[in-house]
């Protein structure tokens, strides 16, 4: 991907839509959205992507591939034997490499017993009988702990495959240059560093991150992530290549603080927008029809974010189906949203967790 000089400069001015010590204003939904339920009875779900009329479902302490039919019935596709679901970890993000038919590559973000890895597995059968071959490991030895453990993976419109890290319970690895720990990565399909990385040699795409769990590109090519803060702020970030987001020396929006004190003479990135844990915990994102959905879990509703204006935020769903997970476009212009409420941390109804359609209300 190109880097684009205008979506940093973009990142930087629309940190002042908010103070530091303000979180971004959110309008509530003026109508509700069409929601369909697609499947019920998913287990600590965790990530989802389409294959052909199907989807595959990845279930965080299970380690099971589940693939939802058309008609709302599950299979297990396969089981990752490595997952060790333990605190936050466990199978986690998932991502297509093909034609997205039921042919090519799935690849899993999983923590094992020893560290965060990520494995392929040939994709076999059509939907509604799919299967996974044997695997292979891509990456191996990003740190792990039982907290923030990081987990999406993408492959961008260069072909590249980015993933989301976490710092692993260790803040300062996320501003060590040589760690894993705290970053995005940017990595050939077969795991190698690409020619045109930041920094020859390095996996390393941006830095200083906590705890990233979504990414998503706008159709100019924009990347976005979203990011758990720690007590105070949760953030959305335009990421450019060699970037420094901050953490943990300042966590939001820092303004000045980004240039001087601690920070010493490090330029550090603002977010474009951050709110607090509460009304967020954002994991997964998507962009559909020019809006840039977001999927929180404490704050359990979904987020849009209008692309023409990144200040401007309205919040869907709120408290209606609990903690939010995952979001993906559907070839409507709404989202299909994965909800996460068995996981240990919500509060389960009967029919949790579920995958539905949402159609975004005006």
């Amino acid at each position: 991907m190109v880097a684009l000089a205008a979506g940093l400069t973009l990142a930087i001015a629309l940190a002042g839509c908010a103070a530091s010590g303000e979180g971004t204003p959110v309008t509530p939904a003026t109508s509700s959205p069409e929601v369909e339920i697609i499947t019920t009875g998913l287990d600590a779900p965790w990530s989802v992507v389409p294959v052909g009329t199907s989807f595959l479902v990845s279930e965080r302490d299970s380690g099971r591939i589940v693939e939802v039919l058309p008609d709302g019935s599950t299979r297990e596709a396969g089981v990752i034997a490595d997952a060790d679901g333990e605190g936050e970890g466990g199978l986690l993000g998932l991502a297509i490499r093909g034609d997205g038919d039921g042919s090519g590559e799935l690849y899993v973000y999983l923590t094992t017993a020893t560290d965060n890895r990520i494995q392929r597995f040939e994709l076999r059968g059509e939907p509604g009988s799919l299967s996974l071959g044997a695997s292979e490991t891509v990456i191996d030895g990003i740190p792990s702990a039982r907290n923030h453990n990081g987990g999406r993976i993408a492959f961008g419109p260069d072909g590249m495959l980015y993933v989301g890290t976490g710092d692993a319970g260790r803040s300062d690895a996320s501003q060590d240059a040589a760690s894993l720990a705290g970053k995005i990565l940017r990595m050939t399909p077969e795991g190698d560093v690409p020619d045109d990385n930041p920094v020859d040699g390095s996996l390393v795409y941006s830095s200083g991150h906590r705890n990233v769990q979504g990414i998503a590109w706008a159709e100019d090519g924009t990347m976005f992530a979203s990011e758990f803060g720690q007590n105070t702020w949760d953030e959305l970030n335009v990421i450019e290549p060699g970037a420094n987001y901050g953490w943990p020396v300042v966590e939001g929006i820092a303004g000045d603080a980004g240039n001087a004190g601690d920070a010493g003479n490090r330029d550090f990135v603002d977010p474009v927008q951050q709110w607090t844990p509460g009304d967020a915990s954002p994991s997964g994102i998507a962009v559909a029809g020019g809006i840039l959905y977001i999927a929180n879990l404490r704050g359990e509703r979904l987020r849009a974010v209008t692309l023409d204006d990144l200040s401007v935020a309205t919040d869907y769903l709120v408290g209606e189906y609990g903690r939010l997970r995952d979001v993906i476009p559907s070839p409507d212009g709404g989202v299909f949203v994965l909800t996460n409420n068995t996981d240990g941390r919500g509060d389960p109804v009967e029919g949790d967790d579920r995958l539905v359609r949402v159609v975004r209300g005006e």
